[in-house]
């Protein structure tokens, strides 16, 4: 008797562990964090310096997958087809959900093929000219632009980046013409505008700062709504008289589409527990990066609105990488 008993109360037994398997609290494994970048440099520091506390956390291991090339669209692909159980997470930035889609047919949807979690923060731009021009202003920039026609060039890190839309931004408001010079990467087209090979460039502010601190590049004028702390003398586009001039470095993390809501508001708090932490805003410091704490829908609003303002210049300025 009571070994049927037994095995009549068997399947039940089995059917409540299940239950009790499939409701173990998130997070109980490793989380693969991806960043669209090669290990190194500013982006790959910022997911590090970022999972290192994230994990401390959510009490629970996070490792950063280095996921390069295409300019952020292998992440975004492999992240877009992942699982969407909150095990595999992304930073996405500027690139992979603005600018890349904004110039070119991708094989994703940078908003609906995603999970907005938060936001991380931003970086702005920086409007800096070779330290010869006879310039001290964004007014009297456009002012040397207009009267010597076709003999300024701007540097870029590269067609249809950041740095690029940028310009053609600045260009479309004041009407000015400049010459783009495309490069491959900051730093070269860094080091030509210092040599005076081109005249003008929106870097990153934290590829821009060592340069402009020794006078080798002087700033005209920084992108985004405020002035930035590390160059507080400098003014915003806004106050130089450009309205709604806005172009952010920003970087954000996101999942893909379809994450349990419960699972993307305890991911959200815990990004707050870690955008409060002040050794975060000292070592992200270091790149210029100002902490934005979002909700998951003022991020997902964010990331629609950025990517809408630049598949519309870009449709203005005539700008398709794949023509």
């Amino acid at each position: 008797m009571k070994r049927r008993t037994l095995l009549q109360a068997s399947p039940w037994l089995l059917g409540l562990s299940g239950a009790a398997f499939a409701q173990a609290p998130y997070p109980n494994k490793v989380i693969r964090y991806i960043v669209p970048v090669a290990a190194g440099g500013g982006s790959d520091m910022i997911g590090r310096t970022f999972c290192e506390r994230l994990g401390k956390v959510l009490n629970q291991t996070v490792v950063v997958d280095n996921q390069s090339g295409g300019g952020g669209v292998i992440a975004a692909q492999t992240t877009a087809r992942a699982a969407p159980d909150g095990y595999t997470l992304m930073q996405g930035y500027v690139a992979t959900h603005g600018t890349s889609p904004a110039t070119r047919k991708l094989s994703y949807d940078p908003i609906k093929d995603f999970t907005p979690i938060g936001m991380i923060g931003s970086t702005p731009n920086v409007l800096v000219v070779n330290a010869a021009l006879p310039v001290t202003d964004v007014k009297s920039f456009i002012e040397y632009t207009k009267k010597n026609m076709g003999k300024v060039a701007y540097g870029s890190a590269g067609a249809g980046s950041l740095t690029h839309l940028t310009a053609e931004l600045f260009k479309a408001q004041t009407g000015v013409f400049m010459v783009h010079i495309p490069y491959r990467g900051i730093a070269p087209a860094t080091t030509d505008v210092i040599a005076g090979q081109t005249q003008a460039m929106f870097p990153g502010l934290a590829a821009a700062l060592p340069h402009i601190r020794n006078g080798r590049l002087r700033a005209l004028a920084v992108t985004g709504s405020q002035r930035h702390p590390a160059l507080k003398e400098v003014p915003t586009m806004e106050e130089a008289g450009l309205k709604g001039f806005d172009a952010q470095q920003w970087y954000g993390v996101v999942g893909p589409a379809g994450m349990p809501a419960a699972v993307v508001t305890q991911l959200n708090n815990a990004m707050a527990q870690v955008l409060a932490m002040p050794d975060l805003r000292e070592k992200l410091s270091a790149e210029a990066v100002e902490l934005t704490p979002m909700t998951p829908a003022q991020f997902g609003e964010y990331m629609k609105k950025d990517l809408a303002r630049w598949t519309n210049l870009a449709r203005e300025r005539n700008i398709n990488l794949d023509n």
